[in-house]
């Protein structure tokens, strides 16, 4: 028998192709590992996959695959947890050798994948040094409802649960960190800079601790000459030219500025607060105000009802996103069929939307859907056909008539704001 190798190149595009129905059977079937992010083509070439983690773009910009595929092929452990994933590695750290302050946006009360790559970055600059390893401290600003700090790499959690701190309090806020500033002296500080809060309380931090802050800051780089040993990569003239810098002590990272982490644990152990001082606060919040969701523009909407060819019963629909509180979306044909205006499509044909919650009914998940949607923090699918594309890249999955389960949603949401006076957010 030769001792040739002989390709199956068929097999190959498979076990790239996560969309693929065969996908898993062919990975199984190759063994761990065998997606590869790099392979040799039909004229000798090597061919690398944009998705694989890690991969750095020929624009040098650092391509991060958010599907978990080559993630979890790529991750080496001692055992497996029980559900198919691989156990992560216990890690605490008793003595760090310094502290890197991380305060999130927690939209919702919940960790997005904007704080979960700012995370990853604190845990890169803590973990730089073996023989001397940082603690990463997230701050935490009223009441979370995340449970998985530990898993994004929090070795020390700082929760700030006053009154006087919850809604739009930036003056107040700047105190509490001020503080923190005084009793823990930490070597960084990371916020993303977003929109929800971030961007605003970070260059407010920078201007009270007299720091020149790192703004859109998307790749940092080991630098021995520099002051904090790092070198900073940041966006600037509307994201058209980089600019080259040290790191300095604040700094506001952008989405995707590191890699989430995915193969350790932590203690995420937590400390009490520091004494605040009674700041004095020019500014009130009112509250927030009511939006009509059908006026919310896709692209700003945080909790989208999205209706396709498999929606029969247009009125139900129309019913179900009144009574959610939830932005109408529609898939191409739903517009191209006139059941939805055009400034309603989703997708890169349409308008590319970043909701906490998107929930597709009746979509199938055309490449050109599933482009606009990948932003999205997560994405529950309404569809009668468990095998079409929109069910595979769900993070929860529905199989169903949709008219029954609208109107079952809808009940199940009425019950429970009739429970808590109406104060919870569908979303």
């Amino acid at each position: 028998m030769s001792d040739i190798i002989r390709r199956d190149p068929r097999k190959e595009w498979i076990a790239r192709n996560r969309l693929h129905p065969e996908h898993l059977d062919v990975l199984a079937e190759l063994g761990e590992g065998a997606a590869p992010s790099e392979w040799p083509g039909p004229n000798g070439r090597i061919r690398r996959d944009p998705h694989a983690v890690g991969f750095t773009g020929p624009n040098g910009i650092k391509r991060i695959d958010r599907s978990g595929v080559q993630q979890g092929a790529g991750r080496s452990s001692a055992g497996d947890r029980g559900d198919g994933q691989p156990a992560r590695q216990r890690v605490e750290i008793e003595s760090p050798a310094f502290l890197v302050a991380v305060v999130p946006d927690l939209a919702g009360g919940r960790l997005s994948s904007h704080d979960r790559d700012l995370l990853g970055l604190a845990r890169r600059l803590a973990d730089a040094d073996p023989q001397a390893p940082g603690a990463v401290v997230a701050i935490v600003f009223g009441e979370a409802r995340e449970s998985g700090f530990a898993e994004a790499g929090v070795d020390r959690l700082v929760t700030l649960d006053e009154p006087r701190l919850a809604g739009y309090a930036p003056e107040a806020r700047i105190a509490a960190l001020s503080a923190i500033e005084e009793s823990l002296s930490p070597r960084h500080w990371l916020l993303p800079d977003s929109a929800l809060g971030g961007g605003e309380l970070g260059r407010r931090l920078a201007a009270r601790l007299g720091e020149r802050p790192a703004a859109g800051l998307w790749q940092i780089e080991p630098d021995a000459g520099s002051a904090l040993g790092w070198h900073a990569t940041c966006r600037g003239a509307a994201g058209s030219l980089d600019i080259r810098r040290d790191l300095p002590r604040v700094a506001l990272a952008l989405a995707e500025c590191a890699e989430p982490v995915s193969e350790t644990v932590h203690a995420a152990r937590p400390l009490a607060p520091p004494a605040l001082p009674e700041a004095f606060s020019r500014v009130e919040d009112l509250g927030a105000v009511a939006v009509d969701p059908a006026s919310v523009a896709l692209g700003e909407a945080e909790f989208i009802l999205a209706a396709g060819n498999g929606i029969r019963d247009w009125e139900g629909y129309h019913r179900a996103a009144t009574a959610l509180g939830a932005t109408e979306g529609a898939s191409r044909v739903a517009v191209d069929d006139g059941f939805m205006p055009r400034d309603r499509q989703v997708g890169a044909t349409g308008t590319w939307v970043t909701a906490r919650v998107y929930v597709a009914v009746g979509i199938s998940g055309a490449i050109q859907h599933l482009q606009g949607i990948q932003r999205c923090d997560k994405v529950v699918a309404v569809n009668v056909d468990p095998g079409c594309d929109m069910i595979k890249r769900a993070d929860l999955a529905v199989i169903g008539d949709s008219a029954a389960i609208l109107e079952a949603l809808v009940t199940r949401v009425e019950q429970a704001r009739q429970e808590d006076g109406g104060k919870r957010d569908a979303a």
